[in-house]
This record gives structure tokens, sequence and C-alpha cells, in this order.
């Protein structure tokens, strides 16, 4: 069992990296929240036999999305809000290479405003670093519709961001 200054030093080096990654699937600062605390007391209340402080943190992490795409879930069915953007035709056009590159403020606005699915994918893919394999074990979906996400995301992510709107 961890002690109380253990567990002060465990959430202090932890809350931030595991709320944040929570907030960019959940877009809702006190469900980030809460995934996060959650998380957290799930690995406390049962430390697993980690061999390393990587193993622990990785684990804290894939956690941490399973439980956020968990409650994206419910949130989804709670509210009868589900959207099918898969078949969406979208042009396959490449980004001009002479274009000035947009700030940090302006991807995170166009990343804000992309549809949940697609926003969902390109923050894994492109923030976390996962894998389509990894992606497919934590969401349920298949690989070829999360690269297909993945690239329709990329395409409406340069849209908007080549929108001076945003």
């Amino acid at each position: 069992m961890m002690t109380r200054q253990e567990i002060t030093e465990f959430y202090r080096e932890h809350h931030r990296r595991l709320y944040n990654i929570s907030l960019r699937i959940l877009r809702d600062p006190e469900e980030a929240e809460e995934v996060m605390q959650d998380t957290l007391m799930k690995y406390i209340s049962s430390p697993g036999s980690f061999s390393s402080a990587a193993q622990i943190s990785a684990w804290l992490a894939r956690t941490c999305i399973r439980a956020s795409i968990d409650r994206l879930r419910r949130r989804r069915r709670r509210d009868a809000f589900l959207e099918d953007y898969a078949d969406s035709v979208i042009p396959d056009e490449e980004p001009d290479p002479g274009a000035p590159l947009p700030d940090i403020g302006r991807i995170r606005a166009a990343m804000d405003a992309l549809p949940e699915p697609y926003r969902l994918v390109l923050n894994l893919v492109l923030i976390e670093g996962l894998d389509y394999g990894e992606i497919a074990a934590l969401t349920g979906k298949k690989e070829p519709t999360l690269r297909s996400l993945y690239s329709r995301g990329r395409v409406k992510l340069v849209a908007l961001l080549n929108d001076r709107k945003i």
C-alpha cells in the first residue's frame, strides 16, 4: 500500500499528462478530471507488478485512453447523437507546400472543430504516438476504418487550417 506522501508524489508526476490525454479525447474539462482521477485511483488501489516507471506510465496512458473512450461512448449513447462520417466523400487534396505554417492555437482550434471520430484518431496517432493496431484494440474499430478516419481527418484538418476563420 502506498503512503500518503507516495500518493501525492505519484499524483504530481502523472496527473497533468493523464488529464491532457483525456481532455483531448473528451473535450470536457470536468469529465477529463474525473477520468484522470479514476485512472490514478485504479492504480493506487491495486498497483500492478511493474518493473519500470515506463511500464507504469504506459499502463496509466492506456487505462486513461480506454476510460475516456468508454465515457465518450456512454455520452454518445446517452445523447443519442450518433453520426456516421465514414460514408462522407471528401476530396483528396494535398496542402500547398508554400503556405505558411499555422500557429499552435490555430491547430488546437482546428482539432477541436473536427468531428469526434476524426479528432480521436488524429489525437491518438499524432499526439499519443499509437499505431493503428493499438488504436484498434482500444476502440474496437478495424484498422482499415481507422486508416480511413485518419486520412479523412487529416484532409479536414488541413481544410480547416487553410480556412482563415480559425
